[in-house]
C-alpha cells in the first residue's frame, strides 16, 4: 500500500473513532436526562405496566449506546441476578390455581427489577456526584409532588381526590398507602442530612421538604411507614453526628434536633386537631383485628412458613391466597420462599445481607461519598425490618436502594480520597 493510502486509512479510522465518541457523548447526555425521567416515574404506578417499566426500556439500550461502564465491584449483584433466574422460573411451573402465564409475568417483573438494581449500581459508580444528584433530584421532586397530592386529597381540597385515596388513607399515584408512605422516606433522609450539615438557604429548603414528606407519610396512616420514618431519621441523626460532624457542628446538630423535634410535635398536634385525622389516627394506632388470631397477620405467617418448608421448589406466584387463607402472609421473607422456592429465597436473603454488609462497611471508611451512603443505609436497614410485616418484593424503590448502595460502595472502593468539600457532596 502507498504512503498516501496508509495515511487515508488512518484518517478514516480516526474519523470513525471520533464519530463514535461523539455518538457516545450525545447518548450519555440523553441517558442522564432519561434516567431523571425514569426515576421520576417511580411515583406513578396507578396501572401496570407502569411508566417506570416502560421508561426503563428506553434507558437500557441508551446505556449500551453510551458505553456505560460495568464495574467488577458490582459483579456480585449480576451473579445473584443470573443465579436467581432459574429458581424463579422453575417455581412458576409449580402453580395449581394461578395461570402459568400470570406466574411467569410476576417472576419476570422481579427479574426486571433486579436488572434495574444492577444498572443503577454501575450508573452511579461512575461520575458519582453528578449522577447521584440526577437520581435524587428526580426522586425528591416526585416524592414531594406525591406527598402534596396525597395530603391535599386526604384533606379533600383537590378535585378527584378519591383516586388518590384508599380506605380513607392517602396513597397518591400508588396502588396502596403502605407503599406510598415508605416511598417518601429516602428523599426525606437526604433532606434531613442537609438540615443537619448544611446552612442558610440550603438548610431552609431541606427543612420544608422534610416537613412536606413527614406529613405525607403521616397521612398514609401506615404504621410501618411511621416507624420507618422515625427510626431512619434517628439513624441519620446519629451517623451524621458520629461520622461527619465537626465539634461546632455537633452543638448545632443538638440544638437543631431539639428545635426540629418540637416543630414536628407542633405539626402533628395541628394534624390531630382535625377530627377526621384524629379518629383515623386512633384507629390505626390501636391494634388491628387482622393482626391477631390464627388467621390474622402473624397466624398466617406461621402457617405460610410451615407450608414453605414442605415445598422446596416453591408454590409459585399468587398461590398462597388460593389455599386455606385468602390473604397474603405480609412477610416478604416467607413470601419469597413460596414464590421463588428455597433457592430463590436463599438468594434473596443473600442479596439483603450483602447489600447491608457493603453499605455498613462503606460507612467505616472515610470517603467523600460517605455522606451519600448515610441516608441509603438508614433507609434500607429499616426497610429490611419493615419487610417482616409487609410484602415488599415488588417495591421499585427497594431495588433502587439496593443499586444505589452497591454503586456508592463501588465509588468509595475506587476512590482513594478521604474527604472533599461538604457542600460538594451533600446531595
Amino acid at each position: 500500500m502507498s504512503a498516501a493510502g496508509t495515511l487515508d486509512g488512518h484518517a478514516g479510522a480516526g474519523s470513525r473513532g471520533l464519530g463514535l465518541a461523539v455518538i457516545r457523548l450525545r447518548a450519555m447526555r440523553l441517558l442522564d436526562v432519561m434516567v431523571g425521567v425514569w426515576i421520576f416515574t417511580g411515583g406513578l404506578v396507578l396501572f401496570e405496566p407502569s411508566p417506570y417499566e416502560l421508561t426503563f426500556l428506553i434507558v437500557l439500550p441508551l446505556a449500551f449506546v453510551a458505553g456505560l461502564g460495568l464495574y467488577r465491584s458490582t459483579f456480585g449483584l449480576l451473579a445473584l441476578l443470573l443465579a436467581f433466574v432459574p429458581f424463579a422460573l422453575i417455581a412458576c411451573f409449580q402453580v395449581r390455581y394461578t395461570p402459568i402465564g400470570n406466574a411467569l409475568i410476576f417472576s419476570i417483573v422481579t427479574i426486571f427489577l433486579l436488572l434495574t438494581s444492577y444498572f443503577v449500581a454501575n450508573y452511579v459508580a461512575e461520575a458519582t456526584e453528578r449522577r447521584m444528584r440526577i437520581v435524587m433530584n428526580a426522586y425528591t421532586a416526585i416524592a414531594v409532588i406525591s406527598a402534596l397530592v396525597g395530603t391535599l386529597a386526604y384533606l379533600g381540597i383537590m378535585p378527584g381526590a378519591d383516586i388518590f385515596l384508599r380506605y380513607g388513607r392517602a396513597k397518591a399515584a400508588f396502588n396502596d398507602p403502605n407503599v406510598f408512605g415508605p416511598f417518601l422516606v429516602l428523599p426525606a433522609m437526604y433532606a434531613l442530612q442537609r438540615i443537619l450539615l448544611a446552612s442558610g438557604r440550603t438548610a431552609v429548603v431541606a427543612a420544608i421538604i422534610y416537613m412536606v414528606l413527614f406529613v405525607g407519610v403521616f397521612v398514609s396512616f401506615s404504621r410501618a411507614a411511621w416507624g420507618h420514618f422515625a427510626l431512619s431519621s434517628l439513624i441519620v441523626l446519629v451517623l451524621c453526628f458520629w461520622l461527619e460532624a465537626a465539634a461546632r457542628d455537633k452543638v448545632r446538630i443538638m440544638i437543631m434536633s431539639l428545635v426540629g423535634a418540637a416543630m414536628l410535635v407542633v405539626a402533628l398536634a395541628g394534624l390531630l386537631s382535625i377530627p377526621q385525622v384524629a379518629d383515623l389516627f386512633e384507629t390505626r394506632a390501636a391494634g388491628q383485628n387482622y393482626d391477631s388470631g390464627e388467621t390474622g397477620r402473624f397466624g398466617r405467617q406461621g402457617y405460610a412458613f410451615e407450608l414453605a418448608l414442605d415445598h422446596p421448589l416453591g408454590l409459585g406466584p399468587s398461590e398462597f391466597h388460593n389455599l386455606r387463607i385468602i390473604e397474603e402472609p405480609h412477610n416478604v421473607y416467607v413470601t419469597v420462599l413460596h414464590v421463588y422456592g428455597w433457592g430463590g429465597g436463599a438468594l434473596y436473603y443473600l442479596l439483603i445481607v450483602l447489600t447491608l454488609w457493603r453499605g455498613i462497611a462503606a460507612l467505616t471508611r472515610p470517603s467523600p461519598y460517605r455522606l451519600m451512603m448515610i441516608p441509603l443505609v438508614a433507609t434500607f436497614a429499616m426497610l429490611v425490618g419493615e419487610s417482616a410485616i409487609i410484602d415488599s418484593d415488588h417495591w421499585r424503590h427497594w431495588y433502587l436502594l439496593v443499586g444505589l448502595i452497591w454503586g456508592i460502595a463501588s465509588a468509595i472502593g475506587n476512590d482513594d480520597r478521604r474527604g472533599a468539600p461538604r457542600a460538594q457532596m451533600l446531595v
